[in-house]
């Protein structure tokens, strides 16, 4: 349900253990997120449509949906 989407999400930095609170966006997936903290280059890990999947405390908008993102499936 639309209503239940949560576009908020906390990214933790698999490097340095950063943690930072980010807005998804709604429209794409991001694939590619500099930590503050260290400045990796974040990418998603395999199997997973975007660095929120892979890193945040929430999936990203597509995928809470129940829809396709990035040629996967929920």
């Amino acid at each position: 349900m639309v209503s239940d989407l949560v576009l908020t999400s906390e990214i933790t930095c698999p490097h340095c253990g950063h943690i930072r609170q980010e807005t998804m966006p709604t429209n794409a997936c991001q694939f590619f997120y500099e930590c503050q903290g260290c400045h990796e280059l974040l990418k998603p890990l395999p199997g997973d449509c975007c660095v929120f999947c892979s890193y945040g405390t929430v999936k990203c908008p597509p995928i809470q949906l129940g829809e396709c993102c990035q040629g996967r499936c929920s």
